[in-house]
């Protein structure tokens, strides 16, 4: 592994256990994130971005389970730690998240100074509470928010002011890498912009790497200078943000990006992928785009693809990403 992968992960494989069998969620998933990178996973709902999230930390849900592959953070090998030294040694400090919905994961009834105070003092129990405040004013002064508000309750916040107390939390034990799952969800555009705002700034100022999750290309194309296409619980296409948004050659990349409405161009019925996303209790042979890729041959039915590169820092599994 490099030196200057943050997190590296190789042939990751996450499966719900359900009443019918196994949901292959996340199946056969590489990739790396280095020093100072932000990460986009893109896709639709329900192809696997967040279940990855929650893989790298060791936090899925009731019935999750990985079951292949290993996951390498700051040169430990993460794969078989128990769940004390996750605790102690890799959550917060390591690698913190800031969850879809992150405005409702505020305790509504613990001011926010305290919740700021009992998230560093639980991971580092040597910290006096006295220096664990002046930490989170110092948080709160980063985030942009005035940090006379912190002993303020939730309620008395606004959505992007929740959103940014979050960010706070999220840095509080300085980790080196940052999960955003969907951040702009349920902000409205002004204040989505300014938290993704506050995102580059932070990853550039305190030399985070970052993975930001979202469906929105948009969202995905302002913060991350690379990016990972996925589909059916796979990576479909990943490289360099600006090979993927200018030369995209996988044919789901090219249907969303389709789908993306531009505000120049004349106004016109919205493009979708036509389909629907596999049932991946039973994912179909072959590739798993080939029931919705207008572009199916018939190896693409019987026959995986291999994850090849395009070019250079530009990788894609699909059968006709190399044809001329």
């Amino acid at each position: 592994m490099s030196d200057f992968h943050v997190l590296d992960v190789q042939n990751l494989r996450t499966y719900y256990k359900i009443q019918r069998g196994w949901v292959q969620a996340v199946d056969g998933v590489t990739f790396h994130v280095d020093k100072k990178q932000a990460m986009g996973l893109a896709g639709e709902s329900g192809c696997g971005k967040t279940t990855i999230a929650l893989s790298v930390l060791k936090i899925l849900p009731a019935g999750g389970r990985i079951v292949d592959g290993k996951i390498v953070f700051d040169n430990i090998d993460i794969t078989s730690l128990e769940e004390t030294e996750m605790r102690d040694r890799i959550r917060w400090k390591g690698m913190s998240i800031v969850f879809q919905g992150a405005m409702n994961a505020l305790n509504p009834v613990m001011r926010i100074s305290d919740q700021i105070v009992e998230a560093i003092k639980l991971h580092e129990p040597d910290v006096e509470t006295s220096e664990a405040k002046e930490r989170g004013r110092k948080l709160f002064e980063l985030v942009g928010v005035d940090p006379g508000r912190m002993d303020n309750y939730p309620h008395e916040f606004s959505g992007g002011m929740k959103q940014r107390a979050m960010i706070a939390m999220s840095l509080a034990c300085n980790p080196k890498l940052l999960i955003a799952d969907e951040p702009g969800t349920a902000l409205d555009v002004i204040v989505c912009a300014q938290v993704l705002k506050l995102l580059r700034e932070l990853r550039e100022r305190l030399d985070l790497a970052m993975i930001l999750i979202s469906h929105d290309l948009s969202i995905i194309a302002e913060t991350c200078n690379r990016v990972a296409i996925m589909y059916g619980g796979k990576i479909v296409e990943s490289g360099d943000a600006v090979a993927i948004f200018k030369r995209a050659v996988h044919p789901y990349t090219l249907g969303l990006l389709a789908a993306f409405p531009s505000i120049t161009a004349a106004r016109t019925r919205m493009i979708s992928v036509p389909g629907s996303p596999p049932d991946l209790l039973y994912p179909p042979s072959g590739c798993r785009f080939h029931p919705r890729c207008p572009y199916a041959l018939d190896i693409c039915r019987k026959v995986d693809p291999a994850f090849l590169p395009v070019e250079r820092d530009h990788y894609a599994a699909c059968h006709l990403a190399n044809k001329s």
